[in-house]
């Protein structure tokens, strides 16, 4: 029996503006849609191009976008896809903790990091701005970004079991006042951060960035019209309603049901596995998940908003490549329970968050192999491998964090081998150089840095591979692992194979070896080698009916071993 048996359902906001569609004339709605990509494309550079820690500036850790006044999104910035679905909620939740629309002033930027609202553990920062134009709110900008250090019990967390372990949170809160900085509060979040000078400039980036959206959509509304601005945005948002629902009324009616799988929950040892279903019904979907487990003890919960925005990120995925508006989403309707793993509750916690998010994406793309047979790719090894080392630095009484999110090998299609070095997910991520990242962390060194052979699902098609990577530390640090699916790897289709598992493996300087999966503030001495085994995607297709010169270009190129490519395609060498 669950503990909670109440039910919630989500359905997209669809408030009208002042604006008519019909108006509307289909070139200059163009015109409009780009321009608005723009400015938030814009908000992208601004950010990166000013921010101090290669999290955001390299890794694309971060989210931006802009909305309306009626809070519906009107363009983003191409980034970390688990975010975007995400800053709507961001900013209902960081105007109504100020006290609505008739608090905000121009000049007025809020800060708002509880992850009930945010859909993200307590680092990911939001910002946003309510933008004015001759004294009248007309929409908003929003930044979302992973800060270095927030203050939690530890830099990064994978054994927290309440939200206030997780680090201090501003539950919506003016970082600027009628464009004065609020010196108090931003006092406070450097004084709990090990971290204060690379959060000082990220934070400061992401104000800048606003600040540029906010710039751009003024000038948009400008160039064409209070009047004519709200028209195109409302055929926008039909536009993109139309092409959503044509793509569902190609599925066939009825329902399917996809599975999810976690190592463990962060505390203890136990398998997690979970079902979730997807309900089609003309040109619109339901995307149930009430029959999840209750929220987990450990902090692999997913945030309500995130629970959204990762069905929304499926559905984009799948529906196509246009840049989603507000009107992308309307089709879409989210089933949960308050307090499940999908929905939880404060004070439970979140920290690990995406890890559930990634798995429930797996879950949700298998339930779609089911409807749509032949149209959807095998599954992803479904982590990003992710391990983290922190030392103090004598210097600056700040800590140092070598860290950065590891490729896995994605699931072959239907008719292509599967993408090498990608997370779903993160999917506009880029994964930092060897020289950068031992730069910036100059107490690790990159013994390898190569593609894992063997790794790949064996098929018709072959999943993609995973990524090997091996650090040794140049002194004593602190290590993080937040390895998971080490014990289920990707799911293949059609006869395909799965992939191989993730995995961590320890190497000592006395020769001791051990594996590892979720660990949070273990020392480890200089010397120490730490072994990362990032898995490969599912194939798709028999193995036998292969292409024998697709396996001899895999041979010649390292991506499969003589030995593996005689166990699965005997045929290539006959």
């Amino acid at each position: 029996m669950h503990g909670l048996v109440e039910q919630h359902v989500y359905t997209p906001h669809n408030n009208k503006s002042t604006g008519r569609a019909d108006r509307a004339d289909p070139i200059t709605t163009q015109i409009v849609r780009n321009a608005l990509n723009s400015a938030a494309n814009q908000m992208k550079r601004v950010l990166i191009r000013t921010s101090f820690s290669p999290t955001i500036y390299e890794n694309l850790d971060f989210a931006v976008a802009i909305y309306d006044r009626q809070i519906r999104m009107l363009a983003q910035g191409p980034t970390l896809p688990a975010f975007m679905g995400t800053m709507s909620f961001c900013v209902e939740g960081a105007v109504e903790a100020v006290g609505g629309e008739t608090a905000l002033e121009p000049g007025d930027m809020i800060i708002y990091n509880l992850p009930f609202g945010t859909g993200s553990h307590a680092q990911d920062l939001a910002i946003v701005m309510p933008v004015f134009r001759d004294g009248e709110l007309v929409g908003y900008t929003a930044s979302k970004g992973h800060l270095t250090d927030i203050g939690a019990k530890n830099p990064y967390c994978t054994d927290t079991i309440d939200l206030f372990q997780e680090g201090v949170i501003f539950p919506g809160v003016k970082l600027y006042r009628r464009g004065q900085l609020v010196e108090e509060i931003f006092r406070i979040i450097l004084a709990n951060s090990r971290a204060p000078s690379a959060v000082k400039g990220d934070i400061l980036a992401e104000v800048a960035c606003c600040r540029a959206g906010a710039d751009e959509l003024l000038r948009v509304i400008d160039r064409f019209g209070m009047q004519t601005f709200n028209d195109c945005t409302e055929r926008m948002y039909e536009h993109g309603e139309a092409v959503v629902r044509d793509f569902i009324k190609r599925i066939p009616d009825g329902r399917h049901k996809g599975t999810g799988h976690l190592d463990n929950n962060g505390i203890d040892d136990e398998e997690i596995h979970f079902d979730v279903e997807l309900v089609v019904e003309g040109d619109e979907i339901t995307f149930d998940l009430s029959g999840v487990p209750d929220a987990l003890r450990g902090p692999l919960n997913n945030p309500f908003p995130s629970t959204v925005s990762c069905c929304r990120i499926v559905l984009a995925m799948l529906a196509g490549n246009e840049a989603p508006n507000e009107g992308h989403f309307r089709p879409l309707k989210v089933i949960t329970r308050p307090g499940s793993m999908f929905h939880p509750i404060p004070p439970q916690p979140t920290f690990m968050y995406g890890w559930g998010l990634m798995q429930l994406m797996e879950a949700l793309f298998q339930a779609f192999a089911a409807a749509m047979p032949g149209q959807v790719p095998s599954g992803s090894a479904a982590d990003l491998c992710g391990v983290m080392f922190w030392r103090f630095d004598d210097a600056t009484r700040e800590i140092q964090v070598a860290a950065a999110p590891q490729p896995i090998g994605l699931g072959a299609f239907p008719n292509a081998d599967g993408p090498t070095m990608l997370v779903l997910s993160l999917a506009q991520s880029t994964l930092p150089s060897a020289e950068l990242q031992e730069t910036k962390s100059n107490f690790v060194q990159f013994d390898k840095w190569e593609f894992a052979s063997d790794s790949g699902g064996p098929g018709k098609y072959r999943g993609g591979l995973g990524w090997n990577l091996h650090y040794r530390l140049l002194n004593d640090a602190s290590m993080l692992t937040v390895i998971e699916r080490t014990k289920v790897p990707s799911w293949g289709q059609e006869g395909g194979l799965p992939g191989k598992a993730n995995q961590v493996v320890l190497h000592y300087p006395d020769g001791r070896v051990t594996p590892t999966t979720k660990v949070t503030g273990l020392d480890l001495p200089k010397g120490m080698r730490v072994e990362v085994l990032c898995g490969g995607g599912g194939g798709y297709g028999k193995p036998s009916e292969r292409d024998p010169e697709a396996v001899l270009l895999d041979l010649k190129y390292g991506l499969v071993t003589e030995e593996k490519a005689r166990e699965h395609y005997p045929h290539a060498f006959a």
